[in-house]
């Protein structure tokens, strides 16, 4: 079945086609796909829309930068593309495939080898070195021990830290946690990367790093990345920004398509 003949495609998606990479168009393979995704919760008889009808798609080997104030609804965005939360109505579809109709072991599946997860605080575990935090979620995956640990030590070498394999958090700086904790995401060889302000945390030139690590897995292994930022130098790198507000899509656009100004993005205020 064509995806693009069972929705109505949303006008932001319409008007803010991906820009190129390499001098090419980008595959027009969808990966993300979200149909009147609202998410309401309620708290002491209040009820609050955190999503108010999402209509999005996103393709494989994009770089999308998520942009919105506080309590815009990107947390809550993220939490259901990424599986991690269900929508109170709408769906959401990976790979074409309907999350809502997965059992709990194949959502189980389903996150631990299609999306690679990345925090603001790391969220390591302390007592375990770079090396058994990046292969512990190999050990969900069905990874033998021995090529875990080939792996692990592959993906250390590719963030920069194959030489720290067995240094614990508390004894490393905070872009190096991290690094490892982008190494773990890519543990599984997921097909998409859900960062959520992945420099928050972190100096200017570290954060540079931080970016520019993204942005070679994003070029050289096509891995789809999507990140939650306040970083404008996200732009610099991103194929589209979204801009969230009030639980909706605000404003999509091509990285060409947007300028910046002192205090704003593209003449909006944030």
């Amino acid at each position: 079945m064509d995806a693009k003949a069972d929705q109505k495609t949303s006008a932001a998606t319409a008007t803010a086609a991906p820009a190129a990479k390499n001098g090419e168009r980008q595959s027009e393979r969808v990966i993300i796909r979200t149909v009147g995704l609202k998410k309401s919760y309620l708290m002491k008889d209040v009820v609050t829309e955190a999503l108010r009808g999402v209509d999005v798609e996103i393709l494989t080997g994009e770089f999308i930068s998520v942009m919105g104030p506080s309590g815009s609804g990107k947390s809550t965005f993220f939490n259901m593309i990424g599986a991690l939360d269900s929508p109170t109505t709408g769906r959401v579809f990976i790979d074409e495939v309907d999350v809502a109709q997965l059992t709990a072991e194949e959502l189980a599946y389903l996150r631990c080898h299609k999306i690679g997860y990345i925090f603001q605080s790391y969220n390591l575990i302390k007592y375990m070195t770079a090396l058994e935090n990046v292969t512990t979620p190999m050990a969900f995956g069905g990874v033998m021990p021995d090529e875990a640990r080939e792996r692990g030590m592959d993906l250390l070498d590719v963030v920069g830290l194959k030489e720290r394999w067995h240094h614990r958090p508390i004894e490393m700086s905070g872009g190096q946690q991290q690094r490892v904790a982008i190494a773990r995401g890519l543990a599984n060889r997921p097909s998409v990367l859900l960062c959520d302000e992945p420099t928050g945390n972190l100096d200017l030139r570290t954060g540079q790093e931080i970016l520019d690590i993204l942005k070679r897995l994003n070029t050289d292994q096509n891995v789809t990345i999507i990140c939650a930022t306040h970083d404008h130098r996200m732009m610099n790198i991103c194929d589209r920004l979204m801009w969230i507000r009030d639980g909706q899509i605000e404003r999509l656009a091509r990285r060409d398509e947007v300028h910046i100004e002192v205090g704003s993005i593209g003449g909006q205020t944030e």
